[in-house]
């Protein structure tokens, strides 16, 4: 079966997302938009998925998937995505630990919100997300897939916290058949000038800091039998892993 997908949303923990984009705005979108499945996938952080998916459960809205957008101590950035919220947990706590601890200056970064099931702030992070952990890349993608997630470079295309970009390559023996595109990144001129991608598969998604941003109408994953229950985001993290 053929969903429609964007795999790459941030919330309002984010510092560099806009104010609007809490639990329920996103899920709301997201019904708007047509899309069937969505990934919060905050910096460093899982915090605000429980809230999303709870509101799209009782709004009837997208499948959501709980993840975070974890940087490697390369300065690399990797969706992280699991079929469970305590799964996504777990990354997030070994992450926290290897996270340099500067404080959040909310004038300069932005605020980092939490949210409840009612979309209500109910506090903020003190504690900058914007910064790289001290785990590599291999150790990252280890940690996901022991939790039975998946781990996926995020945005190659881009010049910035790009696996393209600090390596020059995507390294044989990372553990990951899927690579992200940003929306509106040139696949041909990626695939030339990087013919090694062809080995992997690609997908698109929108890294949508603001809500115009998430994607329309979605990127294709072919997910058989797929259903919007527990059972669904099995599915979908099944088809992402190597």
């Amino acid at each position: 079966m053929m969903i429609s997908c964007d795999l790459h949303i941030h919330t309002d923990l984010s510092p560099c997302a806009d104010p609007d984009m809490t639990p329920g705005n996103i899920v709301g979108m997201a019904m708007l938009k047509g899309l069937q499945v969505i990934a919060i996938t905050d910096h460093q952080s899982c915090s605000n998925c429980g809230p999303a998916m709870r509101i799209s459960e009782k709004m009837a809205g997208p499948l959501v998937i709980p993840g975070l957008e974890v940087e490697s101590q390369e300065e690399i950035h990797l969706i992280c995505l699991f079929p469970d919220l305590d799964a996504a947990k777990s990354l997030e706590i070994m992450i926290r630990k290897d996270l340099p601890h500067y404080k959040n200056r909310s004038d300069i970064f932005g605020n980092q919100h939490y949210y409840n099931d009612l979309d209500e702030i109910i506090g903020e992070e003190d504690q900058l997300l914007l910064l790289a952990c001290r785990l590599s890349c291999e150790e990252i993608a280890e940690k996901t897939l022991a939790l039975g997630g998946a781990c996926l470079p995020a945005h190659i295309d881009r010049e910035a916290n790009s696996m393209l970009t600090v390596f020059g390559m995507i390294p044989p023996d990372f553990p990951s058949r899927w690579l992200e595109l940003s929306m509106l990144a040139n696949e041909r001129k990626v695939q030339a000038e990087h013919p090694e991608i062809s080995n992997y598969r690609l997908l698109r998604s929108s890294d949508a800091h603001r809500l115009e941003d998430i994607a329309e109408p979605g990127w294709l994953l072919d997910v058989p039998d797929f259903s919007l229950n527990h059972t669904g985001r099995q599915k979908v993290i099944q088809a992402l892993r190597p």
